[in-house]
């Protein structure tokens, strides 16, 4: 049993030689100006008092501001105020004094004559300047890195420009690929440093003194992806083909003897298949499009011939249906009447995209077969380049008239916008989704960045390339673009032979996100006492929030130096403090004014993983020094408090302890560890109550070794991990442990599940009294391989909120989940919200209680804290400039999202119709409809949904009890049991059976309008019944047939007769005799291995000509 430990070191050195703390206090009204106070009713009130407003007579003196002059001022303007009046009319209307000294401020910045007055259209020119400028800085995103790109010259082009620049992801690490004019391909890296050069030859026999000459000019270039490849194509009327999945760069395949000379190429593929079917496209000069569609990519592009010749492989284009089992062609005469110049394949939709540089067809949307109606574009002086994105529903045109328009894909005659500001010619556009923004750049080597939102400049870039000289013209390849929107995000322009590099910023940068602390969070907590939130993150800072504000009152750096912060806990009282940190030393503060009260001896060098506050001011911890250590801090004038390691049970774990919890009503402390041994204690007694689980057993190992062992083994925090996946045969970790506090305060409940442990994603329940044991486990985090870090639920134990590493959040209605006698957890409770709340691991999540309203506070290691309330809607992020009231909605960040995106919390059905949208960051809340209720998101692999019958009983009760329930009624009550839960249930119910009514009612209204559906009028295609009613379908009959049917020469043969349809449908055909028939017969040989043979029973009604009627009776004759 270890009670002591070695005294090798001095225990208080390390607090000595840490850097000391800092406290930082804010005031609370601290940069808030009055106009931001000032809301749209106030706007009102505020012009009908200018209006109204009768002047005073002005006296020998009068006031300018806060100043006096001497004489007679002035008359005063009818509709204007002094300041005297101005304070008058402000005070009235926001009913305070706490502004007084603001309306002062605020009436001399309005007052920009200085003539002592101000009059309504100088209030409302002052607050449109502060609007437009709040706006501009929300929405202002700086898009480079640095505005010096990096430029680069080419010197194996020859002086000729570059014609395209392409990004090599695969093999790692990423390379460009610059393909000249004159067919020079130069392999870059992501710094544009030039690794190897590749010559494009045009025919074998050109080779001369082991140089390859290429007599013709490249057109364009294409990677692809899924096959590794580049395809380069020439004047020559040819595509050239070259492997890049090795470090060496050679041509594999030559496609020669095109129609006309291709000038632009597009390639597509699956990125959920990429062994699927590829197409290869391409735009030529006679206005044609060629599809190449590769059937089998990853086989091969194009049949092989065994051949002892060198070079590249030879294709024909006129021999391409020699290649009919790897490749199809198709070939779109006159889509354009000039030369293509820009092309591209849409998926979705199966559309094809080529622009021109005719005025009368300057861009084309068709699709593939031209059976759809194809959309045409007129513009002046046609399109020299575009790009379309689908999720924006966005296509952006440039042209040499100078301007770049904003189309709708479905609008041809109007354009959304027109951005003006370049003075020659647009030589290449590009959307960049993640900032919402556009690039576009002219023939002068300027660059210009858009707002899509705002459809205003953001910025002009003039690139200074060494060959842009006065008074010479510069030449540019026909695609100068190549932007990267993923990794390294990196925006390549080429001019001439030189190549210029930007980094761009991009959307989960953390420079534009709006952080709550510099380093990821560790833990969060909320005091009820001063209703504040506590957070703390690994830089060894802890900020002091304002829950109904979120205004920042407290932060402290350097709470342990340098090391990062691991846990964190009040004391009894709610007036301390206790942070624990990675190197083991913990400390006691004020929370008031962030005094350090106590330092206590760290029992190891090793992470503090938790505390635990008992009563009479003692304090228990654990971590990874596997002990259980006692604290008492009763003397307040003890800086310095030691350990006590008396744990009468010694050192039961053998491996790191992770995660504790505390229950004061039954006195019993549960602790696990790394390895998944979870062990309840009694704390009278310290010493085990009942091993809920033991640890696997490992091999036996001499101190010494086991030591070493740890030292070298990497174990970061839960938190900290990248991989969450799940080792066979392996006991997961225990990451967090939660004790159901009201359940165990009342007794008939205790012999349930009371402890709830999450474990490799999966939440598992234990009984701790009588017959400790585990009665099942659900999977709760969003996807599978995540583990849930954060656990809490409310005071009446009715909800479990989990936060997964997935960045997602969920909410559990568990007050009736394990209440049953003998009831083993073999299903998922109901799943009520489900959200994404962070872009990484939700590592802490609070439930807190505010005028009758549950919110919740979420911490991550995205470095953001954020308020939500019980149902998903965004209040705010921590640290945010603008302050929310909990009282007060309109204040919430709700119906946006943490994202900038908005949308409405999914209730009842629109949550199945809304699927989609969780991977745009929408909350999704509730699926209910009127045959059930269902769970919205997917709690993992592992989850069961709930029976039909559960879900009408649930939905039974839900209804019945609408009417007894008010609107009022406090969300969740401390004083009803599990019992009565079905006839409280909680707000979430309540918003469920207020969204269920509005959708039945709607529907009946529907139905009032459009009249009941008869299921005789429905649309019937095969087995499948649409919903929709036919508005008119020509009436059908059954065929009649003659009723001595014709026999095949086979049928009579083998001795069959047959003059009856209802025999010939019976009619069964031997399988056997197909293979004995003439080969040359083959498509009847295909006819007859069908049985039993169907004839179909519904065509349109129609008379058979009389002649069709004689040729039968004429061959049944025969």
């Amino acid at each position: 049993m270890c009670t002591m430990k070695s005294n090798d070191r001095d225990p208080w050195k390390v607090y000595e030689t840490e850097t000391p703390a800092t406290v930082t206090s804010f005031d609370q009204e601290q940069n808030v100006r009055l106009e931001e106070e000032l809301r749209l009713e106030h706007l009102r009130l505020l012009k009908e008092a200018f209006t109204n407003h009768v002047p005073l007579e002005v006296g020998a003196d009068w006031d300018v501001g806060s100043w006096r002059r001497a004489g007679r001022g002035p008359s005063q303007p009818v509709g204007s105020m002094r300041l005297e009046e101005f304070q008058s009319a402000l005070g009235a209307m926001l009913d305070s004094n706490r502004w007084t000294s603001q309306m002062e401020l605020l009436f001399n910045k309005v007052d920009t004559s200085c003539d002592g007055y101000v009059d309504w259209d100088e209030f409302c020119t002052y607050m449109l300047l502060q609007y437009n400028e709040r706006d501009y800085a929300g929405h202002h995103k700086d898009t480079f890195l640095s505005t010096q790109p990096l430029i680069k010259h080419c010197l194996y082009n020859k002086q000729e420009p570059t014609t395209r620049i392409l990004a090599v992801p695969v093999p790692q690490p990423l390379r460009f690929v610059s393909i000249s004019k004159e067919g020079t391909l130069t392999i870059w890296n992501r710094n544009l440093r030039i690794l190897k050069t590749q010559e494009v030859s045009s025919e074998p026999s050109e080779a001369v003194g082991g140089r390859r000459r290429f007599r013709n000019w490249t057109t364009d270039a294409v990677y692809m992806t899924n096959v590794h490849k580049i395809a380069v194509a020439t004047t020559s009327r040819d595509i050239h083909f070259f492997d890049l999945s090795t470090a060496n760069c050679f041509e594999e395949f030559h496609l020669f003897g095109i129609n006309n000379v291709p000038t632009c190429l597009s390639y597509w593929y699956d990125t959920k298949s990429p062994g699927s079917p590829s197409l290869l496209l391409w735009g030529d000069d006679g206005g044609d499009v060629s599809l190449l569609w590769f059937l089998r990519p990853q086989v091969g592009m194009f049949e092989t011939s065994f051949t002892n010749k060198e070079g590249p492989q030879r294709v024909f284009m006129q021999d391409i249906h020699g290649h009919s089992r790897l490749l199809s062609y198709q070939r779109i005469v006159g889509v354009h009447q000039e030369t293509i110049r820009r092309i591209c394949y849409q998926s979705h939709g199966d559309l094809i995209i080529a622009s021109s540089g005719s005025s009368s067809s300057s861009l084309v949307i068709m699709d593939t077969a031209r059976k759809k109606k194809s959309y045409t574009w007129a513009i002046n002086k046609g399109v020299t380049c575009f790009d379309f994105c689908k999720s924006l529903n966005l296509l952006v045109t440039g042209g040499m008239d100078h301007r770049v328009r904003l189309w709708n894909q479905y609008v041809t005659s109007r354009p959304v916008a027109v951005l003006e500001g370049h003075y020659m010619t647009v030589l290449d556009v590009a959307i960049y989704e993640p900032l919402g923004q556009i690039f576009s750049y002219s023939k002068d080597a300027v660059l210009k960045v858009w707002d899509i939102v705002s459809q205003r400049c953001l910025r002009t870039l003039v690139l200074k390339f060494p060959c842009v000289q006065a008074g010479r013209t510069l030449e540019h390849g026909d695609f100068p673009f190549l932007l990267v929107p993923t990794a390294p995000h990196v925006l390549l322009v080429s001019c001439g032979d030189y190549l210029a590099l930007l980094r761009l910023v991009h959307g989960g940068a953390g420079e534009e996100k709006l952080l709550t602390h510099s380093a990821p969070l560790s833990c969060t907590l909320y005091n009820t006492f001063f209703k504040q939130v506590v957070t703390g993150c690994d830089d060894s800072t802890v900020a002091v929030w304002d829950v109904d504000t979120g205004t920042k009152c407290l932060q402290l750096s350097g709470v342990h130096g340098q090391e990062e912060i691991t846990c964190m806990a009040f004391d009894s009282t709610l007036r301390r403090l206790v942070t624990g940190a990675r190197n083991g030393t913990i400390k006691v503060w004020n929370l008031q004014n962030g005094h350090n009260l106590h330092k206590l001896e760290a029992a190891a060098e090793a992470e503090v993983t938790g505390v635990v506050c008992l009563q009479d001011n003692k304090l228990l911890t654990v971590g990874w020094s596997q002990q259980i250590a006692l604290y008492s801090i009763t003397d307040p004038g003890s800086i310095y408090v030691q350990a006590d390691l008396s744990w009468k049970a010694g050192q039961a774990h053998k491996d790191d302890i992770l995660a504790v919890d505390y229950c004061p009503t039954l006195g019993l402390l549960a602790t696990a560890s790394y390895d998944g041994e979870l062990i309840l204690w009694n704390l009278d007694t310290q010493r085990p109550q009942v091993y809920l689980r033991r640890a696997p057993p490992t091999p036996a190992r001499s101190g010494l070794l086991e030591d070493l062992s740890r030292i070298d083994r990497p174990r970061p925090n839960s938190r900290h991990r990248s991989s969450h996946t799940r080792s066979e045969g392996v006991q997961p970790p225990v990451d967090k442990l939660l004790f159901l506090q009201w359940r165990a305060a009342d007794r008939q409940w205790r012999n349930r599940p009371l402890l709830v442990s999450s474990e490799a994603g999966a939440l598992c329940w234990w009984s701790v009294t009588g017959s400790a044991q585990k009665h099942g486990h659900f999977y709760a985090a969003q996807s599978p391989d995540e583990s849930v870090l954060g656990l809490c639920t409310d005071q009446g134990n009715k909800l479990l909120v989990s936060g997964d590493t997935a960045g997602f959040i969920q909410v559990w209605d568990i007050s009736v989940f394990g209440l049953q006698p003998g009831e083993k957890v073999t299903m998922t409770p109901p799943l009520l919200h489900c959200w994404r709340a962070h872009d990484s691991t939700v590592v802490s999540v609070e439930l807190l209680l505010s005028s009758s309203q549950l919110f919740l506070v979420s911490a991550s290691s995205d470095k953001t804290a954020r308020l939500w309330t019980c149902e998903g809607h965004f209040v705010g992020t921590f640290g945010q400039d603008r302050k929310w009231s909990l009282g007060d909605p309109s204040t919430y960040q709700h119906p946006r999202d943490p994202w900038g995106q908005e949308g409405e919390v999914g209730t009842e059905g629109e949550q199945e119709e809304e699927q989609t949208e969780l991977k745009q960051q929408h909350v999704c809340g509730p699926a209910l409809s009127s045959e059930g209720m269902s769970c919205a998101g997917v709690a993992g692999p592992s989850q069961e949904g709930r029976s039909d019958t559960e879900s009408e009983n649930t939905l039974r009760d839900l209804e019945l009890h609408t009417d007894s329930r008010q609107t009022d009624t406090p969300v969740l009550s401390s004083c009803d049991g599990p019992d009565q839960i079905l006839q409280t249930k909680s707000a979430l119910g309540l918003r469920v059976v207020q969204g269920l009514q509005r959708k039945m009612a709607a529907r009946q209204e529907r139905r009032l309008l459009f009249g009941g559906i008869d299921a005789h009028k429905l649309s019937r295609i095969g087995s499948v019944c649409t919903p929709f009613q036919v508005l008119a379908t020509p009436d059908c009959q059954e065929v009649q047939l003659p009723s001595d049917l014709p026999m095949s020469p086979w049928m009579l043969s083998q001795g069959l007769k047959c003059v009856k349809e209802a025999d010939l449908k019976s009619l069964l055909l031997p399988s056997h005799n197909v293979d004995q028939e003439q080969p040359e017969d083959t498509a009847r040989s295909s006819i007859r291995s069908r049985a039993p043979l169907d004839i179909p029973k519904l065509l349109p009604r129609t008379t058979l000509p009389s002649s069709v009627s004689g040729r039968t009776s004429a061959t049944s004759a025969e």
